[in-house]
């Protein structure tokens, strides 16, 4: 071989060709790494290929259908609604600033007895005696509640066995000494007038005077 051939044969350069298999278009190129570029390219770009995924693309892009264990489980789910929270009203007591010893009960078994009738003894002091307190206001016996409740206080006295419930010394006592307490199963009435701020007492003599069935007796210090 002469040298010109060899360097004719040198300037010959190599072309590096693709055909695509879908549409037939010719890629040509002499570097082979430009060359898998334009194949890449091509792949994306190529619409015979493109036509050829769309079914896919419709098909994968439908909404899955549940199947029939599916909806079963879904049926069954049960959800249930928060339990509403019920808060019971506080039974009714006699105000904090009362406070004291309790030793007197208002329940028992001292059913049999009926309506006693007044005047209240004015010297029942000397004739009974403390059998308990209910929040620290003596109680003089005899005590069987709930239909014996003896006579309460010390100089604010009420006998509890006479006592009606009319309220009229509630309404009198112009320092509010008195505050209703209930006393069901009582022959007489199922309230008296608990003598709560025995201590604010002025001795007006007021709620003495004014009670229907004279219950009430007042000792001035």
């Amino acid at each position: 071989m002469l040298i010109s051939d060899v360097r004719e044969y040198k300037s010959v350069s190599v072309t590096n060709e693709y055909v695509c298999g879908d549409c037939g278009s010719q890629l040509l190129h002499e570097n082979p790494n430009t060359l898998q570029s334009m194949k890449d390219i091509h792949n994306q770009l190529c619409p015979v290929k493109r036509q050829k995924s769309l079914p896919g693309l419709m098909v994968s892009s439908k909404p899955a259908i549940p199947t029939t264990a599916t909806a079963q489980q879904a049926a069954s789910v049960t959800v249930s609604a928060p339990t509403p929270k019920v808060t019971q009203a506080p039974e009714p007591s006699l105000p904090a600033t009362a406070g004291g010893a309790t030793t007197i009960s208002l329940t028992g078994d001292g059913t049999s007895y009926s309506k006693v009738e007044g005047p209240i003894d004015p010297d029942f002091k000397s004739k009974r005696s403390v059998v308990g307190t209910f929040q620290d206001i003596k109680v003089w016996g005899e005590v069987d509640a709930p239909g014996r409740l003896g006579i309460w206080g010390s100089e604010v006295t009420v006998d509890f066995d006479i006592c009606v419930a009319d309220g009229a010394c509630i309404e009198a006592c112009p320092v509010n000494v008195y505050e209703w307490l209930d006393t069901p199963g009582h022959p007489a009435s199922e309230k008296k007038p608990f003598m709560i701020r025995e201590k604010d007492c002025i001795f007006c003599m007021a709620c003495e005077n004014v009670c229907p069935p004279q219950c009430v007796k007042i000792f001035n210090k």
